[in-house]
């Protein structure tokens, strides 16, 4: 199993997981023509993609993925809520096969086992997932608030992760943001900020653990350095080993081994 970023933060999002021939898009909250250069930037062409799985209805998740499936009919995959709450991005005329899913009910996409879980983060039905393969996990965590015994349980022993490192408290709190959104952001339906991605991460098994990259990182109130600081003390190692999720060049692809 192998994963890469499109990009990753408040302008856009998208991910790509890849068993064997199956190439699954974890949101795409990008133009059509971008995601387009982005998914070829990563040696793919958007027909090779088998489904696109949406975590939740905000625009830099959504923003593409309605385009991007309803030309190359491209599977889509989301919770109830999160379809309701798409009804605008919706084409008239579906191109596309839409499977609605059930929050806690694992299922299979060609060579890769999915397990959609609930997270705490403003929107109407928001999900993260599990990706295996029968050998390895993969686990994604970003746009969640805070971190809940369920999360912990899901993302235990898995083999590579990728964690929201949304902000650092401080730099929120004397950064640009008005108060309302500070407080958004900060809240329990808002965003991991590092110390806490690294407060979940240091209760987890990581014995497996090849890769942790951190995502979501904001443009205004963090930096990749404090980011992997944080990540690095709670795995005790080098900071240079935790990868970062950029906004404009995601991150190439990561093999589990």
């Amino acid at each position: 199993m192998r994963f890469a970023s499109l990009g990753s933060g408040s302008a856009g999002n998208g991910l790509i997981v890849e068993q064997g021939t199956t190439h699954l898009l974890l949101d795409c909250g990008f133009g059509l023509r971008d995601a387009v250069h982005r998914v070829a930037r990563l040696g793919l062409q958007p027909d090779e993609i088998n489904g696109i799985l949406v975590t939740h209805e905000h625009d830099d998740h959504t923003s593409g993925v309605f385009k991007l499936a309803n030309k190359y009919r491209i599977p889509v995959w989301l919770t109830h809520g999160t379809y309701v709450m798409s009804q605008k991005l919706m084409p008239k005329e579906l191109g596309f096969e839409l499977h609605i899913i059930d929050s806690h009910q694992s299922f299979s996409i060609g060579d890769l086992q999915i397990q959609p879980y609930p997270v705490p983060h403003d929107a109407r039905e928001p999900v993260q997932y599990i990706f295996e393969n029968g050998q390895h996990k993969l686990g994604i965590l970003t746009d969640a608030g805070i971190s809940t015994p369920h999360i912990e349980s899901v993302l235990n022993a898995c083999h590579a992760m990728v964690l929201e490192c949304n902000h650092d408290k401080d730099m929120l709190l004397n950064g640009p943001y008005v108060r309302s959104l500070k407080q958004r952001v900060g809240s329990r339906l808002g965003h991991l900020d590092n110390q806490s991605a690294a407060n979940l991460l240091s209760k987890l098994d990581n014995s497996k653990l090849q890769h942790v990259v951190a995502a979501h990182l904001s443009g205004k109130n963090n930096e990749p350095a404090l980011a992997s600081a944080a990540l690095s003390r709670s795995l005790n190692c080098e900071e240079h080993w935790i990868g970062i999720a950029q906004q404009t060049e995601g991150f190439d692809w990561r093999e589990i081994l």
